[in-house]
């Protein structure tokens, strides 16, 4: 078992139910979708050692130097679709650096953006004593964010409205997040609403909802280039630079493509593009050895199968991904045939919740602009996180010394 040690149990008379229901401004209907999502927050808080931590913003700080380089930029979206060039200027929010911790030493399993759980995890992360439906200082950490990408793109204009847009939004698992959203663009004197992406029109030189204009996306599709032809006015108004969408497509291109993480594995290949060589040994020992799967690497990645794990390239929330030692034959032609990358395989920690279950747990930092702005954990059995696990969840992260 890592160093993940029991944590403290929440105060039952201040539950994360009952912060979460007072934080979305509909108490009554939220708390209706957390029954039906029993497994979405975890019973439990979990620990984790200052010096581990700080071994993980070690990481994300010499990926984001990386990724300000023009040489890796080029590299990256050379081959990326078309829209992925396009570049207002912003950076892009809830850039999510998913950790697995082996023997204390965290290792980069992935990057993503529009990664989900920032507004929950920022409740959970509430001391028992603060008030319950008092989200500081989370709440103006992200408000801040969401102004400061504003202005990259608009500058001093005003910022009216947003929009928190996805597939049939009130169907996603994490829509409670989505209503948590809404609570404090609102309580902040914004016009926000939660969007279905095909409703989306755009006219007049605006993206609009119905009538109503739009200034600002809070994008959580997972359309990454927004090909769907749902998406067909989102993706004419980013074009136009008619409307400030973040994250976009671009982010997507530089930091969440797995094949990204055959670079920042492989120390000849930083070199190469000038990383400095600080930045190539934490990246060396960070980030597990990642390669493209090719026809040409066919016999090799099976043979050693049992040692890899295996993503779709532009892939998202664990789909499609797979153990190398489960891998059947057919399985494997898929793969071949398919958009893939193989991860040397770092197994997930291990802990006790208060029962004595033993559950698997990896660990999220949300960053923005390089800064993290905080940190959970996810609670789970199975290959995968999967959110349908008793007792798991997401859950608040402790640090120790």
């Amino acid at each position: 078992m890592n160093p993940s040690a029991q944590a403290p149990s929440r105060e039952p008379g201040n539950s994360p139910h009952l912060r979460l229901g007072l934080s979305c401004g509909d108490p009554a209907s939220c708390d209706t979708l957390l029954g039906e999502r029993p497994h979405l927050i975890s019973i439990d808080a979990v620990t984790i050692p200052r010096e581990a931590l700080q071994r993980m913003k070690a990481v994300v700080a010499a990926v984001e130097r990386v990724v300000a380089l023009p040489a890796y930029r080029d590299r990256t979206l050379r081959h990326a679709a078309g829209i992925a060039r396009f570049d207002p200027g912003i950076l892009g929010v809830f850039i999510g650096y998913d950790f697995h911790l082996q023997d204390g030493q965290p290792q980069l399993i992935e990057i993503n953006t529009n990664a989900g759980g920032g507004m929950i995890n920022a409740v959970l992360a509430q001391p028992a004593e603060a008030p319950l439906d008092d989200l500081q200082p989370y709440e103006d950490r992200y408000l801040a964010m969401f102004r400061a990408e504003w202005r990259r793109q608009r500058g001093d204009r005003p910022l009216h409205s947003i929009a928190i847009v996805d597939d049939q939004p009130a169907g996603q698992y994490l829509y409670p997040e989505f209503l948590l959203f809404r609570a404090v663009f609102r309580r902040h004197g914004l016009d926000a609403r939660i969007v279905d992406a095909a409703d989306l029109s755009y006219r007049e030189g605006r993206l609009r909802d119905g009538n109503h204009p739009i200034d600002l996306v809070y994008n959580r599709l997972t359309d990454f280039m927004l090909d769907e032809p749902g998406h067909a006015a989102l993706r004419a108004a980013c074009l136009d630079g008619a409307v400030v969408l973040t994250p976009n497509p671009r982010a997507h291109a530089l930091y969440a493509n797995k094949r990204n993480l055959t670079l920042l594995s492989h120390p000849h290949l930083l070199h190469e593009l000038g990383v400095a060589a600080e930045d190539v040994a934490t990246l060396a020992a960070g980030v597990p050895a990642t390669v493209e799967v090719t026809p040409e690497l066919g016999d090799m990645l099976w043979n050693g199968r049992r040692e890899l794990f295996f993503k779709p390239a532009a892939g998202f929330g664990s789909k499609a991904v797979y153990r190398g030692d489960k891998l059947t034959r057919r399985v494997w032609q898929e793969i071949l045939a398919g958009d893939y990358v193989a991860q040397k395989f770092i197994p997930p920690g291990r802990r006790a919740n208060r029962h004595g279950e033993d559950l698997k747990e990896d660990f999220r930092l949300y960053v923005y602009a390089g800064e993290t702005q905080l940190i959970a954990a996810r609670l789970y059995r199975g290959q995968t996180t999967n959110f349908r696990t008793p007792t798991g969840g997401f859950a608040p992260v402790r640090v120790t010394d």
